[in-house]
């Protein structure tokens, strides 16, 4: 049986379908194996696209001197719904987990560096998950860019925005502590 939430949400829709919109499983089974011909990885940011290269790498709108490093797409869809971030991005599609089999070529640090070191880019922003496995790669990032001539910066982490201090975990709230800045 699939663990996690979304796992469980994935196995309620298709039991759904399976049992009262055959139909609509067929469509969904079809549009997937569609899907699986005409999205790929785009040549820049590494993100699913259908074109070679995706839209926010050939919008002259973005800044191409920043580089954003994120681990999934989804991360990458969440940054840009911030609408404060105008650079580019770089998408591993995972993160270093060597207990799963996962090292850096399985997550295109290779392409990431060559990327990186391309003349134009002049800062890189690592934006991981706060995860054992997202801080190791952050880490690891960090080394491989030392030296390079880059600014390499990570995002901030603290209190979520119209949190209360009486709710917050206690790991979040030192972090915070940690990371303050003048008012």
């Amino acid at each position: 049986m699939p663990s996690g939430r979304g796992a469980e949400s994935a196995t309620r829709m298709a039991y759904h379908l399976l049992q009262r919109d055959h139909a609509g499983a067929g469509r969904l089974a079809q549009a997937l194996g569609e899907s699986l011909h005409r999205i790929r990885h785009c040549a820049r940011c590494n993100t699913f696209t259908e074109a070679e290269v995706c839209e926010l790498c050939v919008s002259p709108r973005r800044d191409a001197s920043l580089l954003c490093v994120v681990e999934t797409p989804g991360d990458l869809l969440m940054m840009e719904q911030t609408q404060s971030y105008g650079g580019l991005y770089f998408v591993l599609m995972g993160r270093l987990s060597p207990l799963d089999g996962i090292g850096p070529r399985e997550i295109h640090l290779d392409r990431l560096l060559k990327r990186a070191v391309d003349g134009v880019v002049r800062e890189v922003i690592l934006a991981t998950n706060f995860t054992v496995e997202g801080e190791a790669t952050a880490h690891y990032v960090s080394e491989m860019l030392s030296g390079k001539g880059l600014a390499v910066t990570r995002i901030a982490r603290g209190l979520p925005v119209g949190g209360e201090i009486e709710h917050v975990d206690a790991g979040t709230l030192a972090q915070a502590l940690i990371e303050r800045r003048p008012a």
